[in-house]
């Protein structure tokens, strides 16, 4: 399966082309997929690394649950993070203990239940959408399917989370189609009635329609986000969706 990547674009794609280049194509898109180790084996030294350079942010989050999923069980990692922290320092060591910890730990109950959604899931939940949380209430997940031709992301929300209202704008085309494939969601435009989802459901979004989707209060949500080829194609974001008008939601 080849790995991609498209964080950097989404992020920096304006301010930063050649830095979202490098990112994207170069590091996930020739260095991760060359074949000489294997995915488990750069898991491990991207780990290492990032523990030895003392980053223990989201990326260190995002890496020692890629490394999980690929295959390093919970005594390697202590192994591993063991023997690194005799060469990185202790207080590091101390460090990702803590956050791998969490990732391994078959107590928790917040990681078992992300767990037990995504296998039920045909496509991968990715990892936390960073580079967009500022536009979200609670934590989602942001996994790039296709890249190419027409952009294609499994996008995932948490019980209880869900983006701001927003619009999508075009000079000709444009727009998205929401493909719900998982758990249970709401879709609402401005002026309506909002739309409760299930796996199945298909949402069309005309450009200039303000609207807003996310999980219902109880139930973790997944929708292919199919991005509909257009000009000059933006979203404009706005203001977040009330805990007043969501409560309302799910409190029928």
């Amino acid at each position: 399966m080849m790995i991609k990547q498209t964080a950097g674009r989404n992020a920096l794609g304006e301010f930063a082309p050649m830095f979202a280049h490098l990112n994207d194509d170069v590091l996930f898109g020739e260095v991760w997929n060359e074949k000489a180790i294997s995915v488990k084996m750069k898991c491990i030294v991207t780990v290492v690394s990032l523990m030895a350079s003392g980053i223990t942010d989201s990326s260190l989050q995002y890496h020692l649950e890629n490394a999980k999923k690929n295959g390093v069980t919970k005594e390697e990692i202590a192994a591993i993070i063991t023997h690194a922290t005799m060469y990185v320092g202790w207080p590091k060591g101390w460090a990702v203990f803590r956050m791998a910890k969490e990732v391994w730990s078959e107590e928790s109950a917040a990681g078992d239940e992300k767990s037990a959604y995504e296998s039920t899931l045909f496509f991968p939940i990715g990892a936390p959408n960073d580079a967009f949380a500022q536009y979200f209430i609670g934590q989602s997940y942001l996994a790039p399917l296709s890249t190419e031709q027409v952009g294609i992301f499994n996008v995932t929300f948490e019980p209880g989370c869900r983006n701001n209202w927003h619009t999508h704008h075009a000079k000709s085309g444009g727009g998205q189609i929401l493909l719900c494939i998982g758990g249970c969601g709401w879709y609402q435009e401005a002026g309506k009635e909002a739309r409760k989802l299930q796996p199945g459901d298909v949402v069309n979004i005309p450009v200039g329609v303000k609207h807003w989707h996310g999980a219902t209060a109880d139930s973790w949500f997944s929708h292919l986000a199919v991005e509909v080829p257009g000009e000059d194609s933006f979203n404009e974001w706005l203001e977040a969706v009330s805990d007043e008008e969501y409560r309302k939601l799910n409190d029928k």
